[in-house]
């Protein structure tokens, strides 16, 4: 589909494709509540995301934290979604009530007077993170899988049971995602392996309004509702 194009899928079948999936979510216990989702968005939306034409930032020989690498990473900002309409139908479906209330229900996420955070994460062969937990501005987190390339499927979030134990990993399936409310145990990362050609993921955030790099956020004036 060309990225001018008309989106085939409005923001509210995308959210009605995203609620569906979260409440049949596979919820895990151990070593904190996590949940896993399939089928997250209709076939197209996801396929439109992953084909989105970003450049996957040079490490630089530098890794374990996203944020050594902030002047290149991308975001469901004003200007991506005023380019590309399936950031922007995908945005508006992830701010709707009808979302919030899902997510709020089924996880009991604290999403009240939230902003929407979406970046469009691309790693490269090099790239790791060291473990961390999301907990302060963030109030919930949703890494939303997308590649498909040979071997992907090993390139899940690692999971801890804490900063120096290695519990699992999620599985990385196309238009999946793991989900969890920050916490003081909600460890995870991604130990360093090989990756064939770029990793790309979604990491869907909704943060207080105490987030001060308010460019990144989709609808920086608007928090949240349900």
């Amino acid at each position: 589909m060309p990225f001018g194009a008309v989106m085939p899928y409005t923001a509210t079948a995308i959210a009605a494709s995203f609620c569906s999936s979260a409440r049949m979510a596979r919820r895990v216990a151990t070593p904190y509540p996590h949940a896993f989702l399939n089928e997250l968005f209709p076939a197209a939306v996801a396929q439109a995301l992953n084909d989105l034409p970003f450049n996957a930032p040079a490490l630089g020989g530098v890794s374990g934290k996203r944020e050594l690498h902030n002047d290149t990473r991308s975001y469901f900002d004003a200007a991506a979604m005023a380019r590309f309409p399936v950031m922007a139908q995908t945005a508006q479906a992830l701010q709707s009530p009808g979302t919030i209330a899902t997510l709020e229900d089924v996880f009991g996420a604290p999403l009240a007077g939230t902003y929407l955070r979406l970046e469009y994460a691309q790693d490269i062969d090099g790239f790791w993170l060291e473990p961390h937990t999301d907990l302060g501005v963030k109030k919930f987190t949703c890494l939303i899988y997308l590649s498909g390339l040979e071997g992907h499927e090993t390139l899940g979030t690692d999971i801890y049971s804490d900063h120096d134990t290695h519990y699992g990993r999620s599985p990385f399936v196309p238009n999946s995602a793991m989900v969890f409310v920050p916490g003081t145990n909600t460890w995870h990362g991604f130990e360093k392996r090989p990756i064939k050609g770029v990793r790309k993921s979604v990491i869907l955030n909704y943060v207080t309004n105490d987030w001060r790099a308010r460019e990144q956020l989709s609808f920086p004036q608007t928090p949240v509702t349900r």
